[in-house]
């Protein structure tokens, strides 16, 4: 932080002004048994426009059907079928409840170039009832008809053999259309219960 001669701060001084974006809530969706979860943008109060330059979508509590991992992808304005062009990389910290095993792992099974699959956010996450996921998936500019659109996503699991699981996703959808429906899914079976928000940031 800057200093005037007599150690006033810029900011204390009222020279310095810094705007911070805001999250402002969207849309809440709630899974019950729920096959996908879809936020499509002009539907139901939803927005992925250029009204707000990123956005962020919330994970709490989500609990799969079965030990399978938990993805999405994105349409491009105009499109469906949800198979956009997705490059990729993902890594992952672990740790066991009984502290016997613990690592920092790459694979490129969680990665796409040029893939349209949808992109894994967590993966091995348990389906007892005390296991479930939560984290976030930040979309920048998805708006935008220049350039591709980047995410980056974090994600912690319950593993289904005890242990914390830390997901780090990365990428870009590889068109210069507007992106403007995105849709989350398990890879099998049903998104059982859990919540997810759309927020958009100034």
């Amino acid at each position: 932080m800057g200093v005037i001669s007599n150690g006033t701060t810029l900011l204390d001084a009222g020279a310095l002004s810094v705007a911070s974006g805001s999250m402002t809530l969207i849309k809440t969706l709630t899974a019950s048994s729920s096959g996908t979860l879809s936020f499509v943008d002009g539907a139901n109060g939803v927005v992925l426009d250029n009204t707000y330059e990123s956005y962020v979508f919330k994970f709490i509590n989500i609990h799969l059907a079965s030990n399978t991992p938990f993805s999405f992808q994105g349409n491009a304005a105009g499109a469906s079928g949800y198979n956009e062009y997705i490059t990729s990389t993902s890594f992952f910290s672990r740790h066991n409840e009984d502290d016997s095993s613990t690592g920092l792992s790459y694979s490129a099974a969680n990665d796409q170039a040029q893939g349209t699959a949808f992109q894994r956010l967590a993966t091995d996450q348990g389906t007892g009832n005390d296991e479930n996921m939560c984290g976030t998936l930040h979309l920048f500019s998805p708006s935008s008809t220049t350039f591709v659109k980047h995410f980056i996503s974090r994600c912690q699991a319950a593993q289904a053999s005890d242990y914390s699981m830390d997901r780090f996703v990365a990428g870009y959808f590889n068109t210069t259309t507007a992106i403007d429906d995105i849709q989350f899914k398990a890879e099998s079976g049903n998104i059982d219960s859990g919540i997810i928000k759309l927020y958009g940031i100034k």
